[in-house]
């Protein structure tokens, strides 16, 4: 029923009672506590990769911990309902002063666990506790009260994500560049201090509006809902249950398209941001009041938009990557779009929001710890994205029930499909089928077409969609030759032998790791470490070539480095994922630590802990040769990892670093590194000869040494493939609270 908003009380009556004062009062909590939630998320993160290393319980305990404490906050607001506003005010408020020991917010070595304990209780969890709890209670509080918009508080929702998105974009982009990490959590912790000033004030404001409201005359409220109305139809366990699904299906997916990107696509740095901000924008979207694309509209994009990155899926396709990444975020940010649509279209009554956003919680709870967890120990590749989308589409509003018939169809249709899905492969790889990018297309429009009758029955459509992904898993599209394959929580591993090149490689995702040759010239240093590369030339320096010397390199690979050691020489490898170790230990895959003469060690676990364990001056050479994605880990490349690394070397200790890589220039952070610690660092960009035979196999490297004052400097700076490098005065040195990412991307 519509208010009257003339109708409601005047300046002169009660100041609690106009409009305005309550939006003053109700959003700027909601805004900046999601603003902070995503800020602390990030701010936390990074402040433990250092102290708990590179290790896959980083990153996926601190996503899932957070998950897990929003949806305890949300249920924290649910079940305190039913206290009224004044008691859940005054409990709320002491939840606030019980976090304030927990101030400044994150993590440091004194408070470092130890090392056999649970890290998820050392996180700064109160803080994120009580603002998860704040929106949906603010919320609820402002639905008691008599405001116009009180029937209707979802708004404040699009705050709330709207506070999210801007914490996630701040972050890079401002806080990252400017303070160290000690710095942001000290503006962190006054922020959080404002962020309980404004709860403070909703919590005494909300029943004095209300009594001021209630004192006001009958006909000042004579639309009010709350009084006139029937009591709202609790949601029912089907419900429930949808809501559950709807908020499962793109939390998952825009984790799976992550994944998906960094593994198959392009391991762009940040490039995690931008699924995370359009899931962000699809809630603001879905929950306007004026959506910028009505639900009607998203329902009908939403095919058009599944079915070409399903096709790429089906040909497993190398299509252009600009032109996968548009496909695949077109097809996420149309599914989610319809998915919150159909939230915003189903959300209750004011009075049942927080058992809402309850269901929202644990929907995306849950299709965290889906990908995050369980993915990657029953998929060994990226499945769940294309498994989730399936589902997705399952979800769309259901069609009218229909004719027997049609029912029927729903089936039948289906498994005839999958049939012509199936002969098509066979074609394809039999290549009846040509393999031109311009025939693929055509006929995947063809195929496509007779989708289209399916769209307006929900079932029907979805298990279409559904078997261009299993249908590819029953007869492959490619005919490359994978002899290995697994997946864990680091990524995807694939050896795969290339008869041309006679060679067999080791891929993390899309990046090559290794390669050896399958032929007489199996104990050939090949990919990023020939003879006559930037490591074949350290190795032979008079410090190094010694048979007594010791090396260490943090990042194992396929092992090749071995063959670069001489007999009795000690070469200690530092590697933090167990599926590179099984790789490279297999001798039916690569033999270089078999068959290579030096005696060699691998030690489990992320370099830089490990190194720690390492009695001092105990290595001539260090080589860090870690990749995570596409990139050296941001924690390998600090004021502090550099100061640990030379304690580790002896006298004269040469430290080698492997920068190669397609999207971040590290001479810029090396540089002010090697000159804050006294030492020079000099850089060799080495590209095998084109009159080489084995060039195929050989890739492009470049390669950073840092080096002290001594001979092996001398014969550096004779040698004029290697450049000096020079620290550039606007390029401030990282430490392990000051990195900046977006600084150094070409």
């Amino acid at each position: 029923m519509h208010i009257d908003r003339q109708a409601l009380p005047g300046p002169g009556k009660s100041f609690f009672a106009w409009p305005a004062v309550l939006i003053a009062v109700y959003l700027p909590p909601v805004f900046v506590g999601a603003f902070l939630m995503f800020w602390s998320e990030m701010l936390i993160g990074k402040m433990v990769l250092p102290l708990l290393g590179g290790a896959p319980m980083v990153w996926t305990t601190c996503m899932v911990f957070f998950q897990a404490l929003l949806l305890a906050g949300y249920a924290y607001a649910h079940w305190t309902m039913r206290l009224g506003p004044r008691a859940q005010a005054m409990l709320y408020l002491a939840l606030i002063s019980l976090s304030l020991p927990f101030l400044p917010v994150g993590a440091d070595a004194t408070r470092l666990p130890p090392v056999d304990a649970d890290p998820r209780p050392w996180l700064a969890g109160w803080p994120f506790l009580v603002l998860a709890a704040a929106g949906p209670m603010l919320q609820a509080w402002f639905a008691r009260t008599r405001h116009p918009d009180a029937v209707n508080p979802y708004f404040l929702y699009v705050a709330s994500n709207a506070g999210s998105l801007i914490g996630l974009l701040a972050f890079p982009a401002l806080a990252e560049p400017q303070l160290t990490l000690m710095q942001q959590s000290g503006v962190w912790s006054w922020a959080y201090a404002a962020f309980a000033g404004l709860i403070v004030l909703a919590a005494f404001v909300t029943p004095a509006a209300r009594a001021a409201q209630a004192a006001a005359p009958a006909s000042a409220v004579a639309g009010d809902q709350e009084a006139d109305a029937p009591p709202a139809a609790r949601p029912t366990g089907r419900d429930r249950a949808r809501w559950v699904l709807l908020a499962f299906a793109p939390s998952s997916l825009f984790l799976g398209l992550t994944s998906l990107i960094a593994t198959d696509i392009a391991a762009v740095p940040l490039i995690w941001m931008l699924p995370l901000s359009a899931y962000l924008i699809t809630f603001m979207i879905a929950f306007a009041r004026r959506p910028l694309i009505p639900h009607w509209a998203a329902l009908i994009l939403q095919p058009a938009a599944a079915l070409p990155p399903l096709f790429i899926w089906f040909w497993d396709l190398g299509a252009p990557t600009y032109l996968t990444l548009f496909l695949h975020f077109a097809a996420f940010f149309m599914t989610a779009l319809v998915c919150h649509g159909e939230l915003a279209r189903t959300k209750p009554a004011a009075g049942h929001l927080t058992d809402f956003y309850l269901c929202l919680s644990l929907g995306g709870a849950l299709g965290g710890m889906f990908n995050s967890l369980v993915a990657p120990l029953i998929f060994t590749r990226v499945f769940e994205y294309p498994l989730v989308l399936g589902l997705a589409l399952l979800l769309r509003p259901p069609a009218a029930q229909g004719s027997a018939e049609a029912r029927r169809l729903d089936f039948l249709a289906p498994a005839c499909w999958f049939g012509i899905l199936l002969c098509a492969l066979v074609l394809y790889r039999e290549e009846i089928i040509p393999h031109e990018t311009e025939v693929i297309a055509s006929l995947s429009m063809l195929m496509g077409l007779l989708c289209i009758p399916a769209q307006q029955r929900t079932l029907r459509f979805a298990l279409m969609a559904g078997g261009l992904v299993f249908a590819n898993f029953v007869v492959p599209a490619d005919k490359e030759e994978v002899v290995y394959t697994s997946r864990n929580f680091f990524g995807v591993l694939r050896v795969v032998d290339d008869e041309d090149d006679k060679a067999r490689y080791l891929y993390h995702g899309t990046t090559r790791h290794g390669a050896q040759h399958t032929d007489r010239r199996r104990l050939m240093p090949i990919s990023y470490y020939p003879d006559d590369g930037p490591v074949g030339q350290i190795f032979r320096l008079p410090g190094i070539d010694r048979r007594d010397a010791a090396i260490a390199a943090v990042g194992l690979g396929t092992g090749t480095i071995a063959c670069h050691a001489r007999r009795r020489q000690r070469l200690t490898f530092y590697e933090i994922d167990p599926a590179v170790k099984r790789v490279a230990t297999d001798a039916s895959l690569f033999t270089f630590l078999r068959d290579c003469p030096a005696r060699s060690t691998i030690v489990l676990g992320d370099g830089r802990l490990m190194l720690a364990q390492a009695p001092a001056g105990s290595f001539d050479l260090i080589l860090l040769d870690a990749f995570s994605s596409d990139a050296i880990p941001v924690h390998l490349l600090t004021r502090e990892a550099v100061t640990l690394y030379r304690t580790r070397l002896k006298d004269g200790g040469i430290l080698l670093v492997h920068i190669s890589n397609r999207y971040l220039d590290l001479t810029r952070v090396l540089a002010p590194l090697a000159a804050d610690a006294g030492l020079a660092a000099y850089v060799r960009d080495y590209e095998p000869p084109s009159t080489d035979k084995v060039s195929d196999a050989i890739s492009n490297a470049h390669w950073v040494v840092i080096v002290p004052e001594g001979s092996a400097r001398g014969i550096i700076e004779a040698d004029t493939s290697w450049s000096r490098l020079e620290a550039s005065p606007d390029m401030p040195v990282w430490t392990d609270s000051f990195s900046n990412l977006l600084g150094i991307i070409r």
